[in-house]
């Protein structure tokens, strides 16, 4: 990605040993999210960026105890700080959106392409207010866009599979 002097993630990883299953519909997701975050995303975390660390960034998201921690370091991998957010705001989009893309999934392998269109919509709607919401409690930590916080949801919800 060229950052055209906006603040950027050049790499990105989850912590593998919080998630215990992961099905290939929810691989792919977790795939497009990486892919699509790496190839453009806006993230300025103020703290870093005011003590003059511009980036690029390397992310690295785990969930422990309904908190997301989000270590943060510079390209050469020297950490800058760590982010935490409750999760317990998500906790429902989170639910719903598993339920809709499970809904989405099954669908798609067995219904038509109208009704496969009113799930994802419903899934988008999901995905939509909760990107809001994470840019919301990210509001003095990070800035981000609206794009970047969709994927970031997405791989939020990666992170809360369970056996």
């Amino acid at each position: 990605m060229e950052s055209d002097g906006q603040p950027y993630i050049s790499h990105i990883e989850l912590d593998e040993a919080t998630i215990l299953k992961r099905n290939a519909d929810i691989e792919q997701e977790r795939r497009v999210a990486i892919f699509d975050l790496i190839e453009d995303n806006v993230f300025k975390p103020v703290r870093a960026w005011e003590s003059g660390h511009k980036g690029p960034y390397r992310l690295r998201m785990s969930v422990a105890d309904g908190r997301l921690s989000m270590e943060l370091a510079q390209a050469d991998g020297a950490p800058l700080e760590t982010i935490v957010l409750a999760l317990g705001r998500f906790q429902r989009s989170i639910r719903d959106y598993f339920a809709i893309c499970d809904s989405y999934y099954q669908a798609v392998r067995r219904v038509s392409a109208e009704e496969i269109e009113t799930i994802d919509m419903a899934r988008r709607a999901i995905h939509n207010d909760a990107a809001r919401l994470l840019i919301e409690r990210l509001e003095g930590k990070v800035e981000t866009d609206f794009p970047t916080a969709r994927r970031l949801f997405t791989l939020v919800c990666v992170l809360h599979i369970r056996g």
